[in-house]
């Protein structure tokens, strides 16, 4: 076996020998508008997932590096998004208690884990089975995630403590009966916030709104400190570069978090690469998904030793990467180091923010993961995938979110096999033979569905036009052997026109040319 070659090892040095002074420059401008865009994202994504505001840029700095460097995508830009964080949040919340040091501890531990069932997928090249996650078990699930954060963040926006809790229903249940303990200095604040970010982004929607209603809500708070001076505030810390955590390897903490790194690893995966062919097909740029799936793996594998969470593709960040101009993998390289910066030398600002201000972004967040027109698109298209997709949402609502998306991909499935377990046929009579023609595989699943038609039939010359039959398994095979010998005890006979060759071979390998029961018509 060669060994592989240094593109192979170091494939950021396919294209970095290409790069120019003025791309440099533009991929650095490019960087600063995805760093102004991340900052509040990130801050707000480690309050979704329970951790301290920090870990937020912490994520948005070492794995996004590794992924730019180490993927195929020119645009993809990685980073905590609202989804994983809620899953993670979900996951650990019930083996202790957010944003301690255990908390923490198995946040980074479950990263790992995630990052290397990733890694090992794109290792052995196995990136085409996050395909298995069909687009409406990601929107279901997005939209679901949305609902979950949004009542999450309620606490905060009300001005009320309550405990968190592992679903939806359960959320809204317990803040039902706290109501009555809304502080409407902190509902007023949330408001203003997003009041702010929604004009700003209505009459100018290429500067920052997040970022400037959440720099209007703490100056309101700091013009006013008799009458909102008691506002809870994003917990402050030291200012420094990501450090280094050593991951605790405990065998009882990580097979009780294997099952949540699967489904974490996943739904970055489909997330990842929607978002990167998305992007590839608007730039027409060859993308290798193998390569990006190793390279996300490689990204969560690294992070977690450097105190990042789980890293996955943004949206709203890529999209900006492409929309700007960026000319290489470098812009993400360059957003990542602003925001290091911004972690050693702006910690102090971050102590300002109020938290229903941090709410109301949030809320903000959300309501940009909701997918109006792929919601109305999917219900035109497909009654059955609209149906997995509200039974993905309702699972995220009522389950446990890595619950929810082992339901919505078996949902999938099931209605996928059940669509290819009833191949079409078209059938007709010509005389004493009767054709049916199969667009479809004969394979275990429409077995049962192919007999039943071919029982039916009456012709002394049962014709099967395969010409459309890519694929025949070892049940279609017997299925067939059987009902031919049926036939031919009633002095009938079953063949097969313009079967491919594959089909036929498949079909000779279980008695031999000799003894097959089952004849052949060119």
């Amino acid at each position: 076996m060669p060994l592989p070659s240094r593109q192979t090892l170091l494939p950021f040095l396919r294209w970095l020998p290409n790069t120019s002074k003025r791309s440099l420059a533009s991929d650095l401008l490019v960087g600063l508008s995805g760093a102004i865009l991340a900052l509040p994202q990130s801050i707000a994504y480690a309050l979704i997932a329970g951790l301290p505001a920090e870990y937020g840029l912490y994520a948005a700095i070492v794995p996004v590096i590794v992924a730019c460097l180490w993927g195929s995508s020119w645009h993809l830009i990685c980073g905590p998004t609202a989804a994983i964080s809620i899953v993670l949040f979900t996951s650990v919340s019930p083996l202790a208690t957010p944003g301690s040091d255990d908390f923490i501890a198995l946040i980074l531990l479950l990263s790992f884990l995630a990052g290397l069932f990733q890694w090992l997928l794109g290792l052995l090249r196995f990136g085409a089975l996050v395909n298995f996650v069909s687009h409406s078990v990601v929107l279901g699930f997005t939209l679901g995630a949305a609902v979950v954060i949004a009542l999450g963040q309620l606490p905060n926006l009300l001005g009320i403590a309550v405990p968190s809790q592992a679903t939806a229903l359960a959320t809204i249940l317990n803040i039902g009966q706290h109501l009555a303990q809304t502080d409407w200095r902190a509902l007023a604040v949330a408001g203003f916030t997003l009041g702010v970010s929604l004009l700003i982004r209505r009459l100018w929607p290429r500067l920052p709104a997040l970022l400037i209603g959440l720099v209007a809500g703490s100056l309101l708070v700091l013009a006013w400190p008799a009458q909102l001076g008691g506002i809870a505030l994003v917990s402050a810390f030291e200012g420094r570069l990501p450090p280094f955590s050593p991951l605790r390897f405990e065998l009882e903490s990580v097979l009780a978090l294997l099952p949540a790194a699967v489904a974490c690893g996943m739904l970055g995966l489909v997330t990842s690469l929607s978002i990167a062919r998305a992007l590839a097909g608007r730039s027409q740029q060859f993308l290798d998904a193998n390569q990006e799936v190793r390279a996300q793996g490689l990204s969560n594998l690294i992070g977690p030793w450097f105190s990042a969470s789980l890293s996955a593709g943004s949206f709203t960040r890529s999209a900006l990467n492409l929309q700007a101009g960026a000319r290489s993998p470098l812009a993400g390289v360059f957003s990542a180091l602003l925001v290091a910066l911004f972690a050693l030398l702006g910690a102090r600002l971050i102590a300002h923010i109020p938290l229903p201000s941090m709410a109301a972004g949030i809320l903000l967040i959300c309501w940009g993961l909701v997918d109006i027109a792929g919601l109305r698109a999917l219900f035109r298209v497909s009654r059955s995938e609209f149906l997995v997709m509200l039974l993905t949402l309702l699972a995220t609502l009522l389950l446990e979110l890595q619950t929810a998306i082992y339901a919505g991909v078996l949902a999938s499935l099931f209605f996928y096999l059940k669509r290819t377990s009833q191949p079409r046929v078209k059938f007709w009579q010509e005389g004493e033979e009767e054709l049916l023609r199969v667009e479809g595989s004969i394979f275990f699943g429409a077995c049962h569905y192919l007999q039943q038609l071919i029982q039916r039939s009456k012709g002394e010359r049962v014709i099967i036009d395969a010409h459309h039959v890519n694929f025949i398994d070892y049940a279609g095979v017997e299925m067939l052997h059987q009902e031919a010998r049926r036939l031919h005890a009633q002095g009938r006979q079953l063949i097969l026109r313009r079967a491919r060759p594959q089909v036929i071979e498949e079909i000779l390998k279980l008695e031999g040319a000799e003894l097959c029961p089952v004849r052949f018509e060119d």
